[in-house]
């Protein structure tokens, strides 16, 4: 995988992710998609192009347990989330709906720069300074759910296969 980092903070809430004048757009994810990340930054979806990642900091997902947070970031074509921790709702809706999070250290990462993620080695490759940041790959089983597209396509697959 590789794209441009657009960067954030600590505490992005599902709030700021998923904004609340858009409630009204739950049952809609495609237009909602079109404001995903809107509190954070008014401009991010102008700027996203498919495969780019979200790069933040500290407790990424914090706040309520929408679960429309993690798909909207997903349809609007972010291909990951890279930081240093997540909120464990968060992260457990993000498993069940097929995005990839990557835990890491972000501060070597910054708004435009260009990354890859090579997931059997680990590493976060940032191009643009060429460096590697270390991670502790998702576990195999985890890496397939989000190539299968989330859970319920991989129990699916998994039933096929059986």
């Amino acid at each position: 995988m590789k794209g441009k980092a657009h960067k954030f903070g600590d505490n992005i809430s599902t709030d700021l992710i998923a904004p609340g004048k858009y409630f009204h757009l739950r049952n809609n994810l495609e237009e909602l998609a079109k404001h995903v990340m809107e509190d954070a930054d008014p401009e991010f979806v102008k700027k996203l192009t498919p495969g780019d990642f979200i790069v933040a900091g500290e407790n990424f997902g914090c706040g309520s347990s929408r679960e429309h947070a993690p798909r909207i970031i997903k349809i609007a074509g972010v291909s990951a989330v890279l930081a240093k921790s997540f909120a464990r709702i968060f992260f457990r809706n993000s498993i069940n709906i097929g995005l990839l999070l990557i835990e890491c250290n972000t501060d070597e990462i910054s708004s435009g720069d260009e990354i890859e993620i090579n997931l059997e080695k680990g590493i976060v490759i940032n191009i643009s300074r060429n460096t590697e940041i270390p991670f502790i790959p998702p576990p195999p089983f985890m890496q397939e759910i989000s190539e299968s597209g989330g859970l319920v396509e991989y129990v699916k697959k998994k039933k096929r296969l059986e």
